[in-house]
């Protein structure tokens, strides 16, 4: 019997300790989207993390209550702390009504270059023609494309000349990283069956982020006028050493570690890029003369520094529209939602729709937008 409640004693004194890391991780997660990530950068790791985390502190929460400890009561009140933070990632969103105002429809999609790598060509192929396949049947006004991929001709592998007539969407504007081998082009896109009068880039202007774009385009829907930004934040560059960390169970535990190092060190050095880039489409957000949609691979979650950036000054239509976690994001890290629309808040937001194929490392998101009368 002694020995039994000494076991007891160590393993509330184990759980107690626990609780103690998981408190303090949920209170740093908090801190994620308002601190500069150059000021504390292991910060935005506590800001990715959020979910689990939150979800640690839940489960021990019950355990605390129900043993009846004090510990329910601090973990539940550091819970209750996060208040509207929760809400970021957990959307409660009804959507706007339309008074009959003018609809644009509107697409995001990181197409993972249409699948283009992968080592069994005729899957890629394969790919490609699922991608457009979808991309005919939902069909909108104006389509933002990150990770697109086009070749030069000759080529086999033909993208942008199949998709215009496809899609109808003979206006089109587009940036892109160029490699003189294999006449590659690498970049992002906006593919409109709407007249575009103005288009433009914002220049990222860093090595790290040569393949990483904005580009903007001015779109006219009958008497209306709206300007669509597609900005693909700065990628952490996983290589496929990353991703072995993730598939081979067998790796020695120092190798182990050492590759989790260096995964957390591309990560922790994407994330004041990303917050740079951010400043900088801001920047030019403010002086456009047309209400503003902002679609794109942000690559961070809502818990995170640039995401606070834009969910200061602008609408998020997901969480506008939607009840639920909305994860957009289905490679090998499971970090959710990282793709999304921004709108302007005198422009009002409906049927938001997230992709349930999974053709690309990431589902493609749509809504629709409208001018509030």
């Amino acid at each position: 019997m002694v020995s039994f409640l000494k076991k007891i004693i160590r393993w509330r004194n184990i759980l107690g300790a626990i609780s103690v890391i998981a408190c303090i991780s949920l209170l740093l997660s908090y801190l994620s989207p308002f601190i500069h990530p150059n000021t504390i950068k292991i910060i935005p790791l506590f800001g990715l993390a959020y979910p689990f985390i939150l979800l640690s502190n839940i489960l021990l929460f019950i355990f605390w209550l129900i043993v009846k400890s004090k510990w329910s009561w601090i973990i539940g009140i550091i819970i209750i702390i996060g208040g509207k933070l929760h809400f970021r990632v957990f959307s409660f969103g009804a959507g706007d009504k339309n008074e009959e105002a003018i609809e644009l429809s509107i697409m995001s999609y990181n197409v993972r270059l249409f699948d283009r790598y992968d080592s069994d060509r005729t899957k890629s192929y394969t790919t490609k023609d699922k991608i457009f396949n979808f991309l005919r049947k939902n069909s909108t006004d104006v389509i933002c494309f990150q990770e697109f991929y086009q070749q030069d001709i000759p080529t086999n592998f033909i993208t942008k000349d199949s998709l215009i007539p496809l899609l109808n969407t003979f206006d089109y504007h587009e940036r892109y990283a160029h490699r003189m081998a294999g006449r590659q082009n690498f970049g992002v896109a906006i593919y409109s069956k709407l007249p575009i009068i103005e288009k433009g880039t914002i220049n990222f202007n860093s090595q790290s982020s040569q393949f990483n774009f904005c580009i903007y385009s001015d779109i006219v829907k009958e008497k209306d006028t709206f300007r669509v930004y597609n900005v693909h934040l700065q990628s952490i560059r996983f290589g496929k050493e990353d991703y072995a960390l993730f598939e081979e169970s067998t790796l020695p535990v120092k190798e182990k570690q050492h590759r989790i190092l260096q995964l957390l060190s591309k990560v922790t050095k994407a994330y004041p890029v990303r917050a740079k880039q951010t400043q900088l489409v801001l920047e030019h957000i403010k002086k456009s003369p047309f209400p503003v949609i902002v679609c794109g691979d942000f690559n961070d979650t809502p818990m995170s520094y640039t995401y606070n950036r834009f969910y200061s000054s602008m609408i998020d239509a997901y969480k506008n529209t939607t009840t639920g976690i909305g994860a957009t994001y289905i490679g090998k890290m499971p970090i959710g939602r990282i793709d999304y629309i921004f709108h302007s808040s005198e422009l009002g937001s409906n049927q938001f729709a997230i992709q349930q194929e999974e053709l690309s490392d990431h589902r493609a998101i749509q809504c629709h937008v409208f001018k509030k009368i």
